[in-house]
């Protein structure tokens, strides 16, 4: 897999927020940053996207590269809500949207580097170009989308209830 010792913590530290983030829209339906599962998610991926700047296959500045930074906007500004907004009911949409977003970037790269390494002698995918990675990502927009709408109906249903 040629991983260097960034790479391999990078890897690690990934995994360890896809899973935060799995867990949250599990017990809750979304990304819940009250929740442990919820910090895991922000801290773990605000580590992931910057570690991504140091690790580039290419060499130099890449879209990999953009996706962190962008990532790291959404997961910033998603934390300035939850902490400064509280009481906005309409700012939870907001939130729980950047949250989702960035966790479908995330796994973009994540599928792109899965698909072209694994299994290690005989990848799923030859390169990026490769139709499984395409009807792949297809697959999760089409669940975020879903997921989006899901998570909207949830929110407004429980600002219905807050109002009364």
């Amino acid at each position: 897999m040629n991983l260097s010792s960034l790479g391999i913590f990078h890897t690690i530290i990934g995994i360890t927020a896809l899973v935060g983030a799995i867990i949250g829209f599990i017990k809750y339906g979304k990304i819940n940053l009250a929740q442990p599962s919820g910090k895991v998610y922000f801290y773990a991926t605000a580590v992931t996207s910057l570690t991504a700047l140091g690790i580039s296959k290419n060499g130099g500045f890449n879209a990999g590269h953009v996706f962190s930074l962008f990532i790291i906007v959404l997961i910033s500004v998603a934390y300035f809500l939850f902490v400064n907004k509280k009481e906005v009911r309409k700012a939870r949409y907001f939130e729980n949207f950047l949250l989702s977003f960035s966790f479908f970037l995330s796994l973009v790269p994540t599928i792109n580097e899965t698909f072209t390494r694994v299994p290690i002698r005989h990848p799923l995918a030859k390169d990026i170009k490769d139709p499984i990675i395409g009807q792949t990502l297809l697959i999760i927009f089409l669940l975020f989308i879903v997921g989006s709408v899901f998570q909207f109906m949830k929110q407004k249903k429980k600002n219905v209830e807050i109002s009364r």
